[in-house]
């Protein structure tokens, strides 16, 4: 059994098959982009958060895998593609000589991640969780034409700025800075509000609490 890293998943042809398959698929019924940018990110996110936070190195490198994996269900189906990620991450996970205890972890932190049936489950999930939910941007929109943008293409294309901040003892903020010429701020809630409670729970999880400055204004 080894210690996997992030960068040995990188190389795996498989691994990235599935992400880029389950992108494009999602492309193809019109939803925000969900490719290598998208799990880069998260994966760089989620592990910074927990270092920042103090944990153990090794959590932060499950949560850069776990962060890296996230998203593999999509290659499946949209619905339920959080378990569906986690079983297809199991089986990597195996075939690489992950340990089984750390299997467990990163696969409870990708099968939790969803707004829609997730809980923070672990520390890894809980930085899983506040690491996707914070990857909000007009680069994820894939529509070219803005008259017929959804309210997700809408809200996504409005935020100018997001960045996820971590004050160690104190807090978590997700700071975000949306054109209201475009959108609304009510807009955002109306899609995300499940997203931000499961924040809020993820952020408790690690011992902290959850904020939300939205146009330098505290929201939650």
């Amino acid at each position: 059994m080894s210690k996997l890293t992030l960068a040995q998943l990188k190389e795996d042809p498989i691994v990235q098959g599935y992400i880029e398959g389950g992108n494009k698929h999602l492309e193809a019924i019109g939803y925000t982009e969900h490719g290598l940018r998208h799990v880069g990110l998260v994966s760089h996110i989620a592990s910074n958060i927990l270092e920042k936070l103090e944990f153990s190195q090794r959590e932060c490198e499950l949560a850069a895998i776990a962060g890296y994996l996230h998203d593999i269900g999509n290659a499946v189906n949209r619905v339920s593609h959080a378990q569906t990620g986690a079983i297809m991450a199991s089986n990597i996970l195996e075939r690489h000589g992950m340990i089984p205890e750390e299997i467990a972890i990163v696969i409870g932190a990708i099968g939790n991640h969803d707004e829609t049936d997730g809980h923070p489950v672990n520390n890894v999930s809980a930085a899983l969780i506040l690491a996707d939910k914070s990857d909000v941007h007009r680069s994820r929109v894939r529509n070219p034409d803005l008259a017929t943008f959804d309210i997700h293409d809408r809200v996504n294309y409005a935020v100018e700025r997001s960045f996820i901040r971590v004050y160690p003892k104190d807090r978590i903020a997700l700071e975000i800075t949306i054109n209201t010429e475009l959108c609304p701020v009510m807009d955002y809630f109306e899609i995300f509000m499940a997203r931000m409670l499961l924040c809020r729970k993820a952020a408790n999880f690690l011992e902290t609490r959850f904020e939300l400055k939205i146009n330098d204004v505290k929201l939650l």
